[in-house]
């Protein structure tokens, strides 16, 4: 399928080369206002990660998944869910649905799950920095911790 470019009168000379450029090199070029696929996959990562900390101090509680108490899985299934993404209950079968990504690709608001002998046992959203939003275990809360572990996966919500 070739895509057809129409070229205002009105746009200047480097903005037409700019245009065939990118035409010639397979690129695409949107509407003002709309959003690439990469740039709205980070959206709705940037609302799951939003909302997540939006929950900070809401107590742990096994088994919850919102909207005032959760445990790990049930804050990032929340927070996507939000954010217009479902994912599966359990840090697991999330783990099991994302895009695995290595982590020097991590962005704000991918998943960081925490695994040992090659069982995934705890998630969190990736807020920069080396920090996690998460529901860390009984007696505590959502909050943002670093990750103080190496032995992390990455996964990206599709």
């Amino acid at each position: 399928m070739t895509a057809q470019i129409h070229v205002p009168s009105m746009l200047s000379r480097a903005g037409a080369v700019s245009v065939l450029t990118l035409a010639a090199l397979g690129g695409t070029m949107l509407a003002p206002g709309a959003a690439p696929e990469a740039q709205a996959a980070t959206s709705h990562a940037g609302k799951a990660l939003n909302i997540a900390a939006s929950k900070k101090g809401s107590p742990y509680r096994y088994g919850a998944s919102g909207p005032s108490r959760f445990d790990c899985s049930g804050l990032t299934l929340y927070s996507y869910k939000k954010a217009g993404k479902s994912l599966p209950r359990t840090a697991q079968q999330q783990y099991n649905k994302t895009r695995h990504i290595s982590a020097s690709s991590r962005r704000k608001g991918d998943l960081v799950f925490f695994h040992s002998g090659g069982r995934v046992y705890h998630v969190g959203i990736y807020a920069g920095s080396g920090k996690i939003w998460h529901s860390p275990k009984t007696g505590s809360w959502v909050k943002l911790d670093r990750i103080w572990s190496s032995k992390v996966y990455y996964g990206r919500v599709r």
